[in-house]
């Protein structure tokens, strides 16, 4: 099976894991910075609401770490049943690690709390290897044919860890690494569905891990996405501009349209919060009376 790019883009914005604000109206995010797009990788596990009923799930069960695992698992296993889409991706996902990694010379598939388990629980049980189930306060458990146990001793084994999205690596240095270094495994490998391209793989690379991903999020993607009819030609020059320079082209979008910041500062709560942030933080050098 061949990986394919225009299946992927397909998917990403059916399910509204890449979401593409309308015309001049850039969605705002939590640091006060305004901008043309949401990626949300977890909705590819079949929409929004599929992905957010699976975090509740894993919030109460994360609880009792030595059965958290095979609850997820389960869930996903019925998930790949019955959604085309996220069956398709943890399909390709194999093949796309197959073609970049000699399977044989990894002892170990590993996932960190919450999101990267979507994919790496299921994934490890279709190669057949143990997952390491890494939490964010760097306890983790070996989960292999339907029993968990303590990670005591990884004896220098090989880990491959399979992650949702990559950013600039911050999860992967402050707790993934860690989590599997101090138990004397190595991560050398990360396969994730989507690359931000704002870092990561540089930060990976210094650990000595091979950072791969089955998309990026650059130009290209927007361009697949414009071919495939998924944004218009507006949107899209809007994306080309931010991409170029985010903090610029956004500057120029306020000042070019003053009404935005007004609406904002009299929207809801949660938008005038990050309008105010923008304001005080002088992030677009824009002032106006808060």
């Amino acid at each position: 099976m061949k990986v394919s790019t225009d299946n992927l883009v397909k998917w990403l914005f059916e399910t509204d894991a890449v979401r593409v604000c309308p015309q001049n109206q850039p969605f705002w995010y939590t640091s006060g910075t305004i901008g043309p797009f949401y990626i949300n990788t977890h909705f590819l596990y079949g929409s929004e609401k599929k992905a957010n009923e699976l975090l509740k799930l894993i919030d109460v069960e994360k609880e009792n770490i030595f059965s958290c695992s095979a609850k997820i698992l389960e869930e996903t296993l019925k998930n790949y049943d019955s959604d085309a889409i996220y069956k398709s991706l943890i399909d390709q996902m194999i093949e796309f690690i197959k073609q970049n990694i000699s399977i044989d010379e990894v002892d170990y598939i590993s996932g960190g709390e919450r999101r990267d388990w979507f994919f790496s629980l299921i994934i490890a049980k279709f190669l057949d290897k143990p997952h390491i189930t890494i939490y964010k306060d760097l306890n983790s458990v070996i989960f292999y044919n339907g029993k968990a146990e303590e990670v005591v001793d990884l004896g220098g084994k090989n880990v491959l860890h399979v992650a949702d999205l990559i950013t600039e690596a911050s999860s992967y240095e402050r707790a993934w690494i860690p989590a599997v270094s101090n138990k004397g495994g190595n991560i050398r490998w990360s396969v994730v569905v989507v690359d931000r391209k704002q870092g990561g793989e540089q930060v990976l690379n210094n650990f000595n891990i091979k950072s791969y991903a089955m998309i990026g999020v650059d130009i290209h993607l927007f361009e697949k996405a414009l071919d495939l009819r998924m944004i218009n030609e507006s949107q899209f020059e809007m994306i080309k501009e931010y991409i170029k320079n985010p903090k610029e082209s956004m500057a120029n979008f306020l000042k070019q349209n003053p009404q935005f910041l007004e609406q904002a500062l009299n929207s809801d709560e949660k938008t005038r919060e990050r309008a105010r942030l923008m304001l005080e933080k002088n992030i677009y050098g824009i002032k106006a009376e808060i």
